[in-house]
């Protein structure tokens, strides 16, 4: 197949759909990748790199939507290069379309293939593809939130781990999932105080295993929300259902119980953001302040490592991406439930039901029509 790699184009996006050592392996199989002119240059890989693996370089995206079967992205598809998807080809990147009307028309009326990385599975009901970059974003979003913390970033004036004499600050992460995980594995690492609230008891007994006493793990029906964000100097916001818009944990009226200079880091921005007062930023300007609350709301947290996020992406992406060049879609959907996740949207209709719920679509079932 021919697999086309264009270069991302969202504001501040430096991550690519493949690295030079993935393209090997596509190259080795027999597909023909094209890679644009410098695509992977800001995530650190040079166009000889990819030439040397067997990609060809192509200088326009529009050629690259023009001649692939398969177009490899990392974020969701722009206006612009909505207009140059064809009928029936298939895109494969993250699309988080429950956030994104405009975006979901417009593939809708492209009669494309669209997979998306955040709703495949595995056999335990995992988000494999989502997981590598669920786990960048919770380790950065503590980096973030210590840094909006500091007073020249018109934050409160709060080392996380306090000092000689002086108490660590407290930091609260709703959703003890990849992203949450992580958020704590970094902010016990600086010694704040962590509190982690999710729905589940038997997560919140397994993040206890991981962290032991340098958590507090708080049951979500069983927890006063309001006291705990009244004390915490950082909120992270690390909720997440699979495809769905997130649920807004956090009003506008909250944020009056909340301490003066305080920092709230949503990740789950991507899915529409679980506070009430979220919008989404760029890497140029990632705050903005609402009642005395700094809000770091950045859509692509990933993308500001880019090197790293992208080895880690196509750790997991690399084996689906084969087997669907090998075998093609039809062929791997009817194979693997799994895979089948993935398909939100299939040549004109909506195959995802959360995104289908959003916006008042009529639902089909992947599985009717790959059959």
């Amino acid at each position: 197949m021919k697999i086309g790699v264009p270069k991302e184009i969202k504001p501040q996006e430096n991550r690519t759909g493949l690295t030079p050592e993935s393209v090997k392996v596509l190259t080795s199989n027999g597909h023909e990748v094209l890679v644009e002119n410098n695509g992977g240059y800001e995530a650190g890989f040079e166009n000889d790199q990819y030439k040397k693996s067997g990609a060809k370089i192509v200088d326009k995206a529009e050629d690259i939507f023009n001649d692939s079967e398969i177009i490899v992205k990392v974020k969701e598809p722009l206006p612009n290069e909505i207009k140059m998807i064809k009928e029936n080809q298939i895109v494969f990147t993250y699309l988080h379309l429950a956030a994104g009307k405009q975006l979901t028309e417009g593939l809708i009326k492209s009669k494309s293939v669209c997979i998306a990385y955040e709703t495949i599975t595995d056999n335990n009901g995992k988000l494999p593809l989502l997981a590598p970059m669920s786990a960048v974003a919770g380790r950065m979003s503590v980096q973030a939130g210590a840094h909006c913390l500091e007073k020249n970033q018109k934050g409160r004036g709060v080392l996380l781990g306090g000092a000689p004499g002086v108490e660590p600050a407290s930091v609260v992460i709703l959703g003890g999932g990849v992203v949450g995980e992580n958020a704590a594995l970094i902010a016990t690492g600086l010694k704040a105080k962590v509190h982690i609230v999710d729905k589940s008891p038997e997560r919140l007994n397994q993040l206890v295993k991981i962290f032991g006493n340098k958590i507090i793990p708080e049951q979500s029906d069983k927890t006063d929300l309001k006291k705990l964000i009244s004390e915490c100097v950082l909120l992270i916001g690390g909720v997440l259902i699979p495809g769905a818009e997130a649920p807004k944990l956090i009003t506008k009226d909250m944020l009056k119980l909340m301490k003066r200079g305080s920092v709230i880091v949503d990740v789950a921005i991507d899915q529409g953001g679980c506070v009430e007062t979220s919008k989404p930023t760029t890497h140029a300007n990632p705050t903005y302040i609402v009642d005395d609350i700094v809000h770091y709301c950045v859509a692509n947290m990933p993308g500001g490592v880019p090197r790293t996020s992208t080895i880690a992406l196509n750790k997991a992406t690399l084996p689906f991406l084969s087997k669907l060049a090998d075998k093609g879609y039809e062929k791997v959907f009817k194979e693997d439930k799994n895979f089948l996740e993935g398909l939100n949207v299939f040549k004109g209709q909506i195959t995802y039901k959360a995104v289908a719920d959003t916006f008042g679509y009529n639902y089909i079932s992947p599985n009717e029509l790959i059959s």
